[in-house]
């Protein structure tokens, strides 16, 4: 029994490792660097088990990636975020960053329920759209209890539709009558990946993208109060539905460890070669809890909720496009 649960553990972990380093090796294409490893993972996740299935002892190890090794990148991804380059940026830059994800929350969330989507789906849609995409959206899933393929198909919407809007954000530079410095701004403010905000940011210069990418850092600092408003929700929503007094609200420890691993940094008690080692661990753990997630996905919730997810994700992503250059004119 023991040595059939070690080697569930490692045949799961093995195939979630071979998906990520698959992945690592195909954002080096062009084009697919958009994407990112993460979103690249998922997609060879969902593909693996619709052609080859997976082994039935392999699903604890393929838990065990998508679950604890998840946790363990998202806490130290925090190291990524600087608070002192983020506040730089300036207090009337940050209040609309936060106008802009409440607005794009409640909107994306109506239009779920609109569409008679499952509420899961459509939260984690509106999260990954409004704050920083895959790595929102893996960060509030266990938060509100969502199921592996809901989150799954949250992040392959975000990954369709933030692809889409770095293509047209590129598009649209050179034709509008905006400066860089204001291109930069936008990008950062609206579009969902740090990766679809550097390729989109890049094509109006070494100003735009870093202007950009503060910003973008901005929305990921945001990610703390978001997931655990959410978390709290959530739990006084199952408290009410359960009946049962007071229910256990999930103590979001790797949330609490994200916002110290940015306050480490703040403060300069690592390196920047420590830091940049650990931003490339990072991805390298999430990309392995994104395989475990596509391996978990059943095709048919893809067809059943996938159309609906693009829908509402297409909504929300074109009114916080307009919404968010009306703002950035407004405080200027």
């Amino acid at each position: 029994m023991e040595s059939s649960l070690k080697r569930g553990y490692l045949r799961g972990i093995c195939l979630t490792l071979i998906l990520a380093i698959l992945a690592r090796s195909l954002v080096q294409i062009p084009y697919f660097s958009i994407l990112g490893a993460m979103v690249i993972s998922i997609l060879l996740g969902i593909t693996w088990r619709g052609i080859m299935g997976i082994p039935q002892d392999a699903d604890i190890g393929i838990t065990f990636s998508s679950k604890f090794l998840l946790r363990f990148g998202i806490i130290i991804m925090g190291l990524r975020l600087n608070l002192s380059d983020i506040a730089a940026i300036g207090w009337k830059v940050l209040l609309i960053n936060a106008i802009l994800i409440t607005f794009t929350i409640v909107v994306i969330t109506l239009l779920g329920k609109w569409f008679k989507m499952e509420s899961h789906i459509s939260v984690l849609t509106a999260v990954g759209t409004a704050v920083c995409g895959a790595a929102a959206i893996l960060a509030v899933a266990p938060l509100i209890q969502s199921k592996k393929e809901h989150t799954a198909i949250a992040v392959a919407t975000i990954a369709i539709m933030g692809t889409v809007g770095t293509i047209i954000y590129t598009m649209l530079y050179p034709i509008l009558p905006i400066d860089s410095y204001f291109y930069g701004l936008w990008s950062g403010s609206t579009l969902h990946e740090l990766a679809h905000v550097l390729a989109a940011a890049q094509v109006g210069g070494e100003e735009s993208s870093e202007i950009g990418i503060i910003v973008k850092l901005g929305r990921v600092a945001m990610l703390v109060p978001v997931a655990l408003t959410l978390g709290y929700i959530y739990g006084n929503k199952e408290k009410k539905e359960n009946n049962s007094g007071w229910s256990r609200l999930p103590i979001p420890w790797f949330i609490i460890g994200f916002l110290l691993m940015s306050v480490i940094n703040t403060l300069g008690l690592v390196s920047q070669g420590i830091i940049q080692w650990t931003m490339v661990l990072s991805v390298f753990l999430l990309s392995m809890a994104m395989a475990g997630l596509g391996l978990g996905v059943d095709i048919k919730s893809m067809k059943k909720y996938g159309g609906k997810s693009l829908m509402i994700c297409l909504i929300g992503s074109v009114a916080l496009s307009l919404l968010g250059p009306l703002l950035l004119k407004i405080s200027e």
